[in-house]
């Protein structure tokens, strides 16, 4: 009894001074339901009502943890005991009469959420998002902060050792499959659950070598994030801070393996912004797709593909992997050699578990060496090496720039769920099949009769029509009209008005219609077998396109040695003219950024809206030209490639011109629509600086546009880029930073351009990008 009202007092005595703090003081002997039936709470809330300790769903139940109740995503930031199943509606949280903090199930079932030598007198809920229990001498025996889940909070300390563990998915907070470390060597480093602390499993690492083993992570109220050494002297500096009223942050391994610092404003009801991540691919890290799977990155967004013979486990869990859709043949077996081929999955990194290598001069020839092994699955092939596996294959990705190919043994015979049918009922049902085949392809032989009648006839009344009317020549919705050589010469007035000249020809003003509509007529100077290819590209690729964003082809001649091209007349020249011309004024950025738009969508209708797709190939200010109501349009496509109908990417001599060519274009890589987003960059970073990419008339440091940009934004001073020019700083941010992400050097990171149009937009956060250069330097 005596002791029973010591404690009594000890917790009279810290309830005044917890409330003198500001702090809500939990006492022993209060309790939470899930539901708060019965007049109960579902969770403590800190002071400010930012933080809350309690009940929160997860699945079909409830999970305990700590979440940001003041903001209308509830975020969790931590879980207690998260691996245990959901609890069940019927469970209370107690804070126990003697001190413990326990689940108690319907059944009288005890479960420790804090565990401690100490007893505990009294409980807070903090704003900085630490609970905290503490003892009669008001100390802490323990509390939340020094048990981290997935998430870092300002005014945590990350030591040596230290492991945050990311989530099961977004919405289940379960230990996931990926792990941040703070390591003895000094390095912050990320690895996937179940690998060892190796070189060869770890990704994003960022530190200081030479600084272990007290290095530790640290978080600031201002949301600066950094790394100090054991003196405590800063190390380095992982995000800037900078004090800002009703703006919060967090710090969180997700569940794809990605570290993001995260900051929200309370003022506004938007979503949390990402200011940093690492690393950018969201592939790189493996372990993404599970077994026999690996990682693509399109456009930013990973997809997860199975190895060739295999299907998803499931479709809506890719972490599960992939499992065979064959069957597999016994060693002892007589097809355990002949049952299989051989298929090829290029371009994709594995974590390398040879149990064999050897010197293959061929892929086919590893190929045939893993087909005669009956202990070989799968064989990774690169650089004359033939690494024979044994599956499962983990951690794969693609990645264009490696030239690793993975050879899969798959079985001919693929496993079938159809039910056994009778030889007997087989054959009757081929025979119903066989009737009802004939009696539908008789009928669609009648159809396709009738329809062809139908279109002869229309056809003939419409040609009719069209050799009736003298002035159609050229509508809108008639393929370019088919000119001779004295024709166009007629209507150039014997070719007396040049426009404009280059490496092509030479394009001269004419008119149509009798002299009712001007047009720009360009002739190729040479008859040459490029020439031929050139002309034949820009007549097929751009005869079949229509869009407001694209310069219209209206005719074109093919008469003897002549090849011209008759287009719209762009009164306003091209955007070069615009930007680079001194005497021209340059436009307000409000028009640089809605002639970028203009152009992002004349590009997005090749890549995405034209069948087969087109890749321009030479996207750069003077194939731009611009109408006289000064719309944009993308012309001169005399270097577009076509894309086949299965086809993603292709292989093709350079194209292009210096200073726009996308970097895959040198290393003999498959090309993709990503070298026009490339391109498009590098255009965009001219279109903000109204200046060339390069030039070497400028100080060293800005001679080169896309690197002298990167340090302006590295450094905060974008103002430098437009010599103080007087524009809206969020919009010449967000215009740089587009920029910055369309010019990496890894293609599958940089956007598509429909994002890119998002981004412009300004309807799309846009994460910090990397150093152009940064992912190929990492690898």
């Amino acid at each position: 009894m005596a002791t029973i009202m010591l404690l009594l007092l000890f917790s009279t005595i810290f309830t005044a001074e917890a409330q003198q703090a500001g702090q809500p003081v939990i006492r022993p002997g209060s309790l939470l339901t899930p539901t708060g039936i019965g007049g109960t709470n579902t969770s403590w809330l800190s002071h400010s009502g930012l933080y809350a300790f309690g009940f929160y769903k997860q699945g079909n139940g409830y999970a305990v943890g700590i979440f940001i109740a003041g903001i209308p995503q509830k975020t969790v930031v931590w879980t207690a005991n998260r691996d245990d199943p959901p609890l069940p509606a019927d469970v209370k949280l107690n804070f126990t009469s003697d001190g413990r903090l326990i689940l108690q199930s319907a059944q009288g079932n005890e479960t420790r959420i804090a565990s401690s030598t100490e007893v505990a007198v009294a409980a807070s809920m903090l704003d900085s998002g630490n609970f905290v229990l503490n003892n009669s001498d008001n100390s802490p025996i323990w509390q939340s902060f020094n048990q981290p889940t997935d998430t870092f909070l300002p005014g945590q300390k990350l030591t040596t050792d230290q492991v945050l563990f990311s989530s099961r998915s977004a919405t289940d907070h379960s230990t996931g499959i990926f792990r941040l470390i703070m390591q003895q060597d000094g390095w912050l480093a990320m690895y996937p659950v179940g690998t060892p602390f190796t070189l060869q499993y770890g990704y994003g690492g960022v530190g200081v070598d030479g600084e272990g083993p007290d290095v530790s992570l640290n978080f600031d109220t201002d949301g600066h994030l950094y790394l100090l050494n054991g003196i405590g002297i800063y190390i380095m500096n992982i995000t800037s801070g900078s004090p800002t009223k009703g703006i919060i942050y967090r710090f969180t391994i997700d569940h794809d393996g990605i570290s993001r610092h995260y900051s929200h404003n309370l003022d506004q009801n938007g979503d949390w912004k990402v200011t940093w991540s690492n690393p950018t691919d969201v592939c790189l890290q493996g372990g993404l797709c599970g077994i026999n799977g690996f990682c693509v990155l399109n456009d930013q967004d990973a997809s997860c593909k199975c190895l060739p013979g295999f299907k998803h486990v499931n479709e809506d869990n890719w972490a599960l992997g992939c499992q065979k859709n064959f069957s597999s043949k016994s060693c002892e077996s007589n097809e355990a050699v002949s049952g299989y081929t051989m298929e090829a999955e290029p371009n994709t990194i594995w974590e390398n578990a040879n149990y064999s290598m050897q010197i293959s001069p061929t892929q086919e020839e590893c190929g045939q060496a893993c087909l005669r092994d009956c202990n070989c699955e799968a064989a990774l092939y690169k650089d004359r090496e033939c690494m024979k596996q044994r599956l499962p294959l983990r951690f794969g990705r693609r990645q264009q720039s490696d030239s690793t190919v993975a050879l899969i043994k798959v079985g001919k015979s693929s496993l079938s769920t159809d039910p056994i049918v009778p030889k007997e009922s087989n054959k009757e049902i081929r025979v119903d099949i066989l009737i009802i085949g004939v009696l539908l392809i008789a009928f669609e032989c009648i159809v396709l009769a009738v329809s062809g009648f139908v279109v002869y006839k229309y056809c003939v009344w419409a040609n009719k029509n069209i050799s009736n009317n003298e002035q159609v020549g050229l509508g809108e919705d008639v393929a370019p009209k088919s000119y001779t050589y004295a024709e166009l010469e007629k209507v150039t007035d014997g070719f007396k008005e040049e426009l404009g000249r280059g490496a092509f020809g030479i394009v001269y003003r004419g008119a149509i219609w009798n002299g009712e509509k001007i047009v720009a007529v360009k002739r190729l100077d040479k008859l040459l077998a490029e020439r031929e290819r050139e002309f034949q590209t820009e007549v097929k690729v751009i005869g079949r396109t229509h869009h407001k964003n694209l310069v219209r082809l209206l005719g074109y001649c093919h008469d003897g040695p002549n090849r011209l091209l008759v287009y719209d007349y762009m009164s306003n020249g091209s955007l070069a003219d615009i930007l680079f011309k001194p005497s021209k004024q340059r436009p307000s950025c409000d028009r640089r950024i809605e002639i970028a738009r203009n152009i992002a969508k004349g590009i997005i209708y090749l890549h995405e809206e034209c069948e087969p797709q087109i890749i321009h190939c030479d996207i750069k200010p003077h194939n731009i030209l611009m109408d006289e109501n000064g719309c944009a349009k993308l012309a001169d496509f005399r270097l577009a490639k076509l894309l086949k109908p299965d086809q993603t990417k292709t292989y093709t001599d350079i194209r292009g011109t210096k200073g726009y060519v996308a970097p895959e274009w040198h290393r003999n890589l498959p090309v993709t629509i990503k070298v026009d987003v490339y391109s498009f960059g590098i255009m965009l970073l001219e279109i903000i600086c109204c200046r060339r990419n390069t030039d070497f008339d400028l100080p060293e440091e800005e001679a080169l546009l896309e690197e002298w940009a990167y340090h302006c934004f590295e450094c905060g001073e974008l103002g430098k880029l437009l010599n103080d020019e007087v524009v809206d700083k969020k919009q010449l941010e967000i215009m740089v930073k587009v920029a910055l992400w369309c010019i990496l050097d890894e293609p599958s990171l940089r956007p598509s351009m429909k994002k890119v149009l998002h981004l412009l937009e300004g309807t799309v956060d846009i994460p910090i990008p990397p150093s152009p250069t940064s992912f190929l330097t990492a690898l």
